[in-house]
């Protein structure tokens, strides 16, 4: 068994894993720039290095970290999600040090992680996946004469892309030839190629996404799928599992062949199938995200499976402790990610000092967050800074319960998108389970809400400023 991890991350996931290590008897590593000196996962892990003074640089050089978790005498790491978490390097370089990689294979990560190549895998699986482009597009020309074959609008894609970037949607051939030369540019400055692909776009698609957990003996499971079509400039907003949209036949079908696709690929440990479903109740195959996600709160929820505790099980060589028919759900679950923006201001990030917080409680919730009252929360990295997770028996409740915990949460100093979640919450559509990724697009109206505050919490905030001010 795994007796000690280094966390290659920061924030919430890094406090989250720091927790599942303890719950194990696992001793855990944790790393921090500069930047990160009094981050909560610093104060939480058992041992903590610096890993230099530029903010973001020492959290992506594989080999330093590598290193580091060789002289701590850890054997596994842990990727979290995001920065390394889907670089094949950083798992290639662990293999060759003697340090388990708490992830896929390194093929697996370079092949999924290829969009063009999943397509391939997908396709060879049996999985629907949308009309596109069979191999990355050579030039403006080839992709003018595809588009025109598989019809407008189209989505330009960077082929290595992940986390909603290099995405762009095309309608006309003016905005292909305009948009094509901008997707090269960021594929090449987000993920280091310029290879971009082209798939049909789909309409006003809900977005839903499964939930998978492969061994090294070859078992597979699915934990039920997750509905994350509350989202902004393809940015997830709110994740709810299971989704209040599908049908009993729905959710059993792409539970089946989320499973099917990942023993194709031989998928080892947790990973994510994401499908689009459309307007005609056709899914269709978008990506797989070959590590944790961010919103796995929901499916630990309403499956009572710790997922990071499984994949550290995994990793340490042990069977899956769960057959699919063990797996079963209750309830619903939504997940909010509490960003430090400001929605009233086109979501402009607003990062600084948080004067006051306090979590939400009581039946029924969990936050998972990276902050603190008195926390600086610094300008270098993602503007989420917690992740709130409520669950209730009943689609009904789940949506009463989170309006009631995110008015019991306390954020002061920043911006947050608190209250433009409550708005959501009250919306007929949303409460009436009918919504798709377009929802953000075509209210625009939820961001005309109003902020009260009790006078006790308006005159701490006049305090403080007035001390900072003056400095005291």
């Amino acid at each position: 068994m795994i007796k000690k991890i280094l966390i290659a991350n920061r924030g919430e996931i890094a406090v989250r894993i720091v927790r599942a290590c303890s719950e194990m008897g696992i001793k855990s590593v944790a790393i921090y720039t500069d930047a990160d000196r009094y981050a909560l996962h610093v104060k939480k892990a058992d041992e903590a290095y610096n890993i230099g003074s530029d903010p973001v640089i020492g959290y992506l050089n594989a080999h330093n970290i590598v290193n580091l978790a060789v002289a701590a005498k850890c054997d596994a790491l842990h990727p979290g999600y995001g920065f390394l978490s889907e670089n094949p390097v950083l798992a290639e370089i662990c293999a060759k040090r003697g340090i388990k990689f708490i992830g896929p294979s390194p093929q697996v990560i370079r092949q999924m992680g290829d969009k063009i190549q999943a397509r391939k895998a997908m396709i060879d699986a049996g999985v629907p996946v949308v009309p596109g482009s069979e191999h990355n597009l050579e030039s403006i020309a080839e992709a003018k004469e595809l588009a025109a074959k598989i019809r407008y609008p189209v989505m330009l894609k960077a082929t290595n892309g992940g986390g909603g970037r290099g995405i762009r949607r095309c309608n006309s051939e003016d905005e292909l030839i305009k948009n094509y030369d901008r997707v090269v540019s960021e594929a090449t400055k987000a993920f280091g190629k310029p290879e971009v692909f082209m798939e049909k776009c789909v309409v006003n698609p809900r977005h839903i996404e499964v939930q998978v957990m492969g061994d090294s003996l070859g078992n597979v499971i699915h934990l039920f799928e997750r509905d994350c079509s509350i989202q902004r400039r393809n940015q997830k907003l709110i994740e709810i599992a299971p989704s209040p949209q599908l049908s009993r036949a729905q959710r059993d079908y792409i539970g089946k062949i989320a499973v099917q696709a990942a023993k194709t690929v031989g998928y080892e440990n947790a990973g994510t199938v994401e499908f689009l479903l459309d307007q005609d109740n056709q899914f269709y195959f978008m990506e797989m995200n070959t590590r944790l996600q961010v919103e796995h709160t929901v499916t630990e929820t309403i499956t009572g499976i710790d997922i990071v505790q499984e994949q550290i099980r995994i990793a340490s060589g042990l069977p899956l402790q769960y057959k699919q028919e063990d797996v079963n759900y209750r309830g619903f679950a939504m997940e909010f990610r509490i960003n430090a923006e400001d929605p009233k201001n086109d979501f402009l990030p607003s990062f600084g000092r948080v004067t006051r917080y306090y979590a939400p409680g009581g039946p029924g919730v969990r936050t998972d967050a990276a902050m603190y009252t008195g926390y600086v929360i610094p300008p270098y990295y993602d503007s989420m800074c917690a992740k709130l997770t409520v669950w209730s028996l009943t689609w009904e409740g789940v949506v009463e319960r989170g309006k009631r915990a995110l008015n019991d949460m306390v954020v002061y100093g920043v911006k947050t998108t608190k209250p433009y979640y409550i708005e959501i919450l009250k919306h007929p559509g949303f409460v009436g389970r009918k919504f798709d990724t377009s929802f953000v697009e075509t209210h625009p109206e939820l961001t005309n809400y109003s902020v009260s505050r009790p006078k006790e919490s308006l005159a701490a905030a006049i305090s403080a400023a007035i001390a900072a001010h003056v400095g005291l």
